[in-house]
């Protein structure tokens, strides 16, 4: 998919008016950005809008998470049993202490 964000109320208009206009490529639409179908066509669209607002238009290709595939099991683990603890207001870090679920420090330093 391509992932077309907007940086001024111009291009944002601009967005949303091509998202209107052509909603068999849309995939999804957040506000000021926008998912296209990863076609020709999808791409013309977000060339298109970066022609026209060469500033204030972002495109990134993007690919859909695996998350069996692409995120190791102690992480998958790890958020299935925080979204099923006991009080929802205990934070990750306090949470995972003493416990064989990995910490956010060591979270936040490792790569998909």
């Amino acid at each position: 998919m391509l992932l077309v964000v907007t940086y001024s109320r111009a291009a944002r208009t601009t967005l949303r008016n091509v998202c209107r206009t052509h909603e068999e490529t849309v995939v999804r639409r957040f506000g000021r950005a926008a998912l296209f179908e990863d076609t020709a066509y999808g791409a013309f669209l977000a060339l298109r809008l970066r022609e026209k607002h060469p500033d204030d238009v972002q495109i990134e290709r993007t690919a859909p998470l695996n998350e069996f595939a692409d995120v190791p099991a102690d992480v998958r683990e790890a958020a299935v049993a925080y979204e099923d603890r006991d009080a929802a207001s205990v934070p990750y870090p306090k949470f995972s202490a003493g416990t064989d679920h990995p910490d956010p420090d060591d979270l936040r330093a490792r790569e998909l």
